[in-house]
């Protein structure tokens, strides 16, 4: 068994759903919650900006991160997509069995 991560990706809100369904069939991720919109503030190029985003929150192991990140990173709309992983130090061991059986 290796190690899991929770991943938070950022989208437009009308792509979360879409990219939550690209993740998953990709087995990329073996489950992702789409919170459908979060007020995000951020600087870009200069400037303080104000969005209305979806969050993606991607279950996966954390041997599936390089080419979650690689394959999002092709099909997100951002230039710069948020896509970062938080390390799993515990969890049900039943839940992270099922997250390694559904990536395999």
């Amino acid at each position: 068994m290796e190690g899991y991560l929770v991943v938070l990706i950022t989208a437009p809100t009308d792509r979360g759903e879409e990219l939550a369904n690209f993740i998953v069939e990709n087995k990329l991720g073996a489950c992702v919650n789409v919170v459908p919109e979060v007020k995000s503030l951020y600087w870009w190029k200069g400037k303080i900006e104000k969005d209305s985003e979806a969050l993606l929150i991607v279950k996966t192991s954390s041997g599936r991160f390089r080419e979650l990140l690689r394959k999002i990173k092709e099909v997100h709309p951002y230039t710069v997509p948020e896509i970062i992983a938080l390390p799993v130090f515990g969890g049900n061991p039943d839940y992270l069995n099922w997250i390694e059986e559904s990536l395999g």
